[in-house]
C-alpha cells in the first residue's frame, strides 16, 4: 500500500493499487524444506542481484521510473515473463541454469522488451484496475501455488503445485502466449537495450539457442517454448543482430560472475536434495560458491550445529558479505536460538542496511528472546522494513506481537490502549495482504475505535475496512 499520509480523498487510487486478497504478501526468507515447491521465492542476495542486473537495461529501455519489480517464481523449469509494465517474474530455474550474468541479462532484456513494445495489451486490460503480483498470478491461474509462499506459508503453495502445473499450460498459452512478430520485436528491442548498455547479446542468443533444443522441461513441454515461441528462422535472425554488435565481445565483469555464482549456489543449496548439492559441489571444489551450496546442504541434511563450521568459514573468508551473516542467523533461529541468531543478523543490518528482509528477520529474532529490552529495536527494524516492503504479511504479524508485548509494558491505560491500537491494525495489515479479508476487516474496526480520528493510522483502518476486492474480466 501506498503511505499511510495521504490525503483521504487519494483513497480510491490507493484501493485500486492495494493487492487482490485472492493470494497474499510475501514471505521473508527461503523455504528449507528439501521439496520446496511453488509461490515466490524471497531473498534478499538474490533479489539484488537481480536489480543490479535489471538497472542499466530499465534506464536505457526508458522504465527506469516505472518502479518496476521483479520476482522469483519457485520453480525449475526455465521461464521468464512480465504481465504488465510493472512486474516481471523470473522463474528460479532460469538462473539455475544461467551460465553467465550475460545470459540472464539478456532474458532481462528480452522481456524488457514485450514491455516496451507494448505486449499484452489484453492482459494488462485485465490487470489494470489492481497492479500486484499476486493478481497477476490469479490471473495467470497461478493463485494457489502463489498463495502459501507469497503469504509465508510454505505449505499452501506445495499443496496448489499439482494444480498449478496441470492447470497453466492453458494459460501460458493463451493469456502469456506472444506472437512470433512480438517475440522478434522484443529481440531487437533487447539488442537495442544491451548494446545501450555496452553488453553482449552473446548470452541472450545462448540461451535462446539453448532453450529452443529443449522441448521438455523439469515438469514436461517446455513452458518458455509455449510463451516464446522460437522458429528457426527467429533464431538465424538474432544471431545475426548479436553478431553485428560492437558489443560481441564483451563480458562479464569478474564481480557480477561472482555473485551470480553463489546465487546459483544458494538456489541448488535450497532446492535440490542435499545428496545432489554434495555431488554436484563436491569437496574437491573449495571455491566460496562450492562452500556456500555445501553449508546450505549440511544444514538441510544434518543442522546447524554440523553446518556452523562451514557457515564460520564463509564469513571468515569474505567479512564483508552480509548475506553469509543473514542465513548464518536464519539457520540458528529456525534452529531455536533466537538469541544467538541476533549478532549475525544485526552484522547482516548493518552491512546491507536496505535490505527490508534482512531487518525482518532481525526483528523476529529479538522478538524470539521475549526480552522487552529489545522491543523497541525491533519495532523500528519492522518499520523501517516496511517502509520499502509494505506488503509483508510476516512483517505486520510480528509488529502485532512488538506492539501488543509494548502494551503490556506501560500502565497508563492511554498509552495501553495505543499501542493495542496499534497492535491491532497490523494484525488487520496482515490479514489483508493474506486475502483473509472478512478478518482484516474484524481487526481494523477494533483498530479504529483505539486510534485518534483523522490520523495515518485511522485512515488506513478505515481503507481496510472500505475496501472491496478489484473486479477483472
Amino acid at each position: 500500500m501506498p503511505l499511510l499520509t495521504e490525503p483521504r480523498n487519494r483513497r480510491a487510487s490507493r484501493l485500486l493499487r492495494a493487492p487482490f486478497v485472492g493470494a497474499l504478501a510475501f514471505a521473508v526468507a527461503f523455504s528449507t524444506s528439501a521439496n520446496a515447491g511453488g509461490g515466490l521465492i524471497r531473498d534478499a542476495e538474490t533479489e539484488n542481484l537481480l536489480r543490479d542486473y535489471a538497472k542499466p537495461i530499465f534506464t536505457v529501455a526508458g522504465l527506469g521510473s516505472q518502479g518496476i519489480k521483479i520476482h522469483i517464481v519457485n520453480d525449475r523449469n526455465f521461464n521468464a515473463f512480465v504481465v504488465d509494465g510493472h512486474n516481471m517474474f523470473i522463474h528460479a530455474g532460469a538462473l539455475m541454469n544461467a551460465e553467465t550474468p550475460n545470459q540472464m541479462i539478456g532474458v532481462i532484456a528480452h522481456e524488457s522488451g514485450h514491455i516496451t513494445g507494448g505486449h499484452l495489451a489484453r492482459l494488462r486490460s485485465q490487470v489494470s484496475r489492481a497492479r500486484s503480483a499476486a493478481l497477476m498470478l490469479q490471473l495467470l491461474g497461478l493463485a494457489a501455488m502463489a498463495g502459501g509462499a507469497i503469504a509465508g506459508a510454505p505449505g499452501i503453495g506445495q499443496a496448489g503445485m499439482g494444480a498449478a502445473f496441470g492447470g497453466t499450460d492453458a494459460a501460458m498459452r493463451s493469456v502469456l502466449a506472444y506472437r512470433q512478430n512480438e517475440e522478434s520485436s522484443a529481440d531487437q528491442a533487447a539488442m537495442t537495450f544491451l548494446n545501450g548498455t555496452k553488453q553482449s547479446g552473446r548470452g541472450m542468443l545462448e540461451t535462446f539457442e539453448f532453450m529452443g533444443s529443449k522441448l521438455y522441461g523439469v515438469e514436461g513441454i517446455n513452458p518458455y517454448l509455449q510463451s516464446h515461441p522460437m522458429p528457426q528462422q527467429r533464431i538465424l535472425q538474432l544471431r545475426e543482430l548479436v553478431h553485428a554488435s560492437p558489443y560481441f565481445d564483451n563480458t562479464d565483469p569478474p564481480d557480477l560472475k561472482f555473485r551470480h555464482d553463489l546465487v546459483k549456489a544458494k538456489l541448488f543449496g535450497f532446492l535440490d536434495k542435499p545428496q545432489i548439492v554434495f555431488n554436484r559441489y563436491p569437496k574437491s571444489n573449495q571455491t566460496l560458491p562450492a562452500l556456500y551450496a555445501r553449508a546450505i546442504a549440511t544444514y538441510r541434511d544434518a543442522g546447524v550445529q554440523v553446518a556452523m563450521p562451514q557457515l564460520d568459514a564463509l564469513i571468515a573468508a569474505k567479512p564483508d558479505w552480509p548475506y553469509f551473516y543473514e542465513i548464518k542467523g536464519q539457520f540458528l533461529f529456525e534452529s531455536g536460538d533466537p538469541a544467538s541468531a541476533i549478532p549475525p543478523l544485526r552484522e547482516a543490518v548493518r552491512l546491507a542496511p536496505t535490505d527490508p528482509p534482512i531487518r525482518i528477520m532481525l526483528a523476529q529474532a529479538l522478538l524470539g528472546t521475549s526480552n522487552q529490552a529489545t522491543l523497541d529495536e525491533a519495532i523500528t527494524n519492522l518499520r523501517t522494513g516496511l517502509a520499502q516492503e509494505d506488503s509483508s504479511s510476516m512483517a505486520y504479524r510480528q509488529l502485532a506481537v512488538a506492539y501488543a508485548r509494548k502494551a503490556d509494558t506501560v500502565k497508563a491505560s492511554g498509552a495501553k490502549r495505543q499501542f493495542m491500537a496499534q497492535a491491532e491494525l497490523a494484525s488487520a495489515e496482515a490479514y489483508f495482504y493474506e486475502g483473509q479479508l472478512k478478518l482484516a476487516k474484524q481487526q481494523a474496526k477494533r483498530a479504529k475505535a483505539g486510534l485518534i480520528d483523522g490520523t495515518p493510522n485511522w485512515l488506513r483502518a478505515d481503507d481496510i475496512l472500505a475496501f472491496e476486492v478489484p473486479r477483472t474480466n
